[in-house]
């Protein structure tokens, strides 16, 4: 395994409501990210989500950590994922904004 990468979205929501958001549409992100992955675990601790995913045939394994004012994703991929992993950074950004963003 890799280090993690790290994605770190502002949000203007308050804790609550960011996490509410994120139980609701974690799957949903997934989607939108173009089928390349699937959430196959998701555990909530808290404020703290740890998940696991699957993509393109590699398992990999991250936390959503939830703060009053943004949220931070780690996720730590296989080899093979890493180098595609600065490449779905942007668009796992992209999408995070979107799901905090959506009433």
């Amino acid at each position: 395994m890799n280090a993690p990468l790290t994605v770190s979205v502002p949000h203007r929501l308050g804790k609550d409501e960011a996490v509410r958001r994120l139980k609701g549409g974690l799957s949903r992100m997934a989607t939108n990210l173009g089928g390349l992955i699937t959430i196959e675990q998701e555990v909530w601790t808290g404020d703290k989500l740890t998940f696991q995913m699957r993509g393109l045939g590699q398992s990999a394994a991250g936390t959503i950590e939830v703060f009053e004012e943004s949220i931070r994703i780690d996720v730590t991929l296989p080899w093979l994922l890493a180098k595609l992993g600065e490449r779905l950074l942007p668009a796992l950004k992209k999408e995070a904004t979107l799901l905090l963003e959506k009433k």
